[in-house]
């Protein structure tokens, strides 16, 4: 399986990620070949070798209907990435949240609230568990 961080340094894949995470943020249980193909404005060629990028990254999930596939996403993979970078937002003796200079006002998105919640979770696990290290026994 390649590296997660080759898989998302390609920016159709990474544009791929976006369309299926606002898709299911809208409640769309897949999205189609066909409809990625229109929204990106690539070939089915490409749209589909990224696709089987993502997939073999299991970073998406495919039912098949007919001779139609559709994909949805699965961000779990997306864990590891977390893991490397919480540390650069999350101070290492403080263990505090290191917040940019400006708040920046946050828009009417479900999926960017979803996403700052994620990150707010992933910054606490890595707190926990460095917490946990320093424990008496560990």
């Amino acid at each position: 399986m390649a590296d997660i961080f080759d898989v998302i340094a390609d920016g159709t894949r990474r544009e791929i990620l976006q369309l299926l995470l606002s898709r299911s943020a809208d409640g769309e249980k897949g999205t189609s070949v066909s409809h990625i193909v229109h929204e990106l404005g690539v070939s089915q060629p490409t749209v589909s070798k990224h696709l089987k990028v993502l997939r073999e990254a299991s970073l998406v999930s495919v039912r098949e209907e007919g001779q139609h596939r559709y994909y949805s996403l699965s961000p779990a993979p997306l864990d590891e990435v977390d893991d490397w970078l919480v540390p650069f937002i999350v101070g290492e003796e403080e263990e505090e949240i290191i917040l940019p200079l400006a708040t920046p006002v946050l828009p009417d998105s479900a999926a960017h609230a979803a996403e700052v919640v994620g990150r707010a979770a992933a910054s606490a696990k890595h707190a926990v568990a460095n917490a946990f290290k320093k424990l008496p026994g560990r």
